[in-house]
């Protein structure tokens, strides 16, 4: 792998600890790695990308999606949670097989790369089918395998599933792509039993014990009331009692929050909005960390996340996207400003700190998924995931608050250049891994060909 040297770059937002800004400095990068920050002397063969009009971040970091759902866009309008559940289940069923799958991941993993989203958690059925798709595009892909009591969309048998979660860390290795964790996705305590929970939890400590638990998690008050009326406890609740939140045996202090172990297994629940006070107690004593999705939760009418209270209570933050069937998009962009400004109107306090928005969407989402040491940063040693926007722009002139101008006034439209692991995977706004012409055709017929079988099952449905 070639040097390459990001030169002179207007701004460079590190992330770090101090939340420090950089101007005017070069950033070397050898052998997927961050060498240099400052002033950095170009080498003969190094390849140069001018930066004097550029400004520097980490890769954002989707904390829940379902990327293969770029091909459902559109299919569940009107709804809430329930509908669009009874819509897109059918559909996914007569349409979504692992090829169909495989085509939709790799386009929804370019629309992130263009939007500046260089790590996705991503939960979606054909998981093998959904990686080799997100990879060949050049993102940083954390899926796995997903669990339901019944046969689900794939048609799998629970012990398949449990079998698929066992042989995850050598299909990951095979398919190859950059570094993720193992990642194991129940999809939710209404379609999961406290005892196959606790079958999957059990799996993932087994084969990685620093692996990532990911289920969605009290996302309208229906689940919550419908879970409490059948078996007498929140969701939160019975995946405490499956084992799954156990306090953390240590922890350590980083920022404001104190952070989860090295060793200890993530948990990611995906929405949160409707946690109750006990819930969000116990999600705080076991180091969860909430995906927030307010474009989701707000098409859908699922509630409104209180960002301040959740983080006064403990709760560690991320910023997710949801699946393009419920949100339309795969841009942080506008999650990270939608976040911003349900803060601010459900705390009744316009003095959000847009820094907190900005390291919920890079290092806190990375901290999440246990790579916090590897990305969600720019500091010299970590893995070069890193994004340049064009500040040669009427909306991005001038600048007066940095974090500012990315949560309230950046856009995925502004993002020229994306760096994966150190590999340019976009430039001049253009991916350099696929063939985007030959990948929208073949997405166009696709959606063609699966239309009739589609709105026949939601019909049916």
């Amino acid at each position: 792998m070639s040097r390459i040297v990001l030169r002179d770059l207007a701004i460079v937002v590190t992330v770090d600890a101090d939340d420090t800004v950089l101007r005017h400095v070069s950033i070397a990068i050898e052998d997927g790695v961050i060498a240099e920050i400052g002033a950095v002397a170009a080498r003969d063969g190094d390849q140069v990308i001018d930066g004097r009009t550029r400004l520097a971040l980490p890769g954002l970091v989707n904390l829940h999606t379902h990327l293969s759902m770029t091909l459902l866009r559109g299919i569940a309008e009107g709804v809430d949670l329930q509908g669009f559940l009874t819509r897109v289940w059918a559909a996914e069923g007569a349409v979504m097989d692992p090829a169909t799958v495989e085509l939709g991941a790799t386009l929804g993993a370019l629309e992130s790369l263009l939007g500046g989203c260089t790590t996705q958690l991503d939960m979606y059925f054909h998981h093998e089918a959904a990686h080799r798709g997100a990879v060949a595009a050049g993102t940083r892909h954390v899926g796995g395998p997903t669990f339901f009591d019944g046969p689900g969309p794939d048609g799998l048998e629970w012990e398949e599933r449990i079998a698929g979660l066992r042989a995850w860390p050598e299909v990951l290795r095979s398919i190859g792509g950059p570094e993720v964790p193992v990642a194991a996705m129940p999809h939710s305590t209404y379609t999961c039993s406290v005892e196959h929970l606790a079958d999957v939890a059990s799996a993932l400590r087994e084969i990685a014990p620093a692996g990532v638990l990911h289920t969605h998690v009290s996302e309208t008050a229906a689940e919550n009331a419908d879970t409490l009326a059948r078996l007498g406890s929140t969701p939160t609740e019975l995946l405490a009692s499956a084992g799954i939140l156990p306090p953390l045996p240590q922890r350590l202090r980083k920022g404001s929050l104190e952070q989860p172990h090295p060793q200890t297994q993530r948990v990611v629940f995906g929405h949160g909005v409707h946690l109750t006070e006990s819930d969000r107690a116990t999600a705080a004593r076991a180091g969860v960390t909430v995906a927030h999705c307010p474009g989701s939760n707000l098409k859908l009418a699922s509630g409104a996340l209180d960002w301040q209270r959740w983080r006064a209570d403990g709760i560690h933050l991320g910023i997710g996207t949801d699946g393009c069937a419920s949100s339309n998009d795969l841009d942080m962009w506008q999650a990270m400003r939608q976040a911003a400004h349900l803060a601010a109107l459900t705390s009744g306090d316009p003095a959000v700190d847009a820094e907190q928005i900005v390291r919920a969407a890079t290092i806190d989402g990375a901290l999440a998924l246990g790579m916090d040491h590897l990305i969600g940063s720019l500091e010299v040693g970590k893995r070069a995931d890193i994004v340049l926007l064009d500040l040669d722009q009427p909306h991005l002139t001038p600048v007066h608050d940095v974090p500012a101008l990315l949560v309230h006034a950046a856009g995925r439209g502004d993002v020229t250049d994306v760096l994966v692991d150190g590999r340019i995977v976009v430039s001049e706004r253009r991916s350099t891994q696929v063939d985007t012409r030959d990948l929208l055709d073949r997405g166009r017929a696709r959606a063609r060909d699966a239309a009739a079988a589609a709105a026949h099952a939601v019909q049916e449905a």
